[in-house]
């Protein structure tokens, strides 16, 4: 049964960060990256991993966006957006406006 409460939202001017309690390492026995939470380990494809490195809280979703743009040959904006949106559903991504609490 899947939840109704509402999904998270990723816009272009959040600094998306992994959450406190999440960290993202590489695991040498299934060569690959991974998502490491409390509750579980999520394997990474090199394309999540990408994305994912580049969620420092510093750049912004749009920036991001460029980034992979400058790496990339064909980068789906909304597939983005969409893994974002479901980590953030997870509670595995922070996300902060770049407009609010400017440091």
């Amino acid at each position: 049964m899947r939840s109704t409460s509402p999904v998270p939202t990723v816009s272009g001017g959040d600094r998306p960060r992994l959450a406190r309690h999440v960290r993202m390492g590489f695991d040498p026995a299934r060569g690959r990256h991974v998502l490491l939470t409390p509750e579980a380990v999520t394997v990474l494809n090199r394309t999540g991993a990408a994305v994912l490195q580049l969620c420092d809280g510093q750049r912004t979703v749009t920036g991001i966006l460029a980034e992979l743009r400058g790496r990339y040959a064909s980068v789906d904006d909304d597939e983005v957006r969409a893994f974002l949106d479901r980590l953030a559903a997870r509670r595995c991504l922070e996300t902060r406006n770049a407009e609010v609490g400017r440091a």
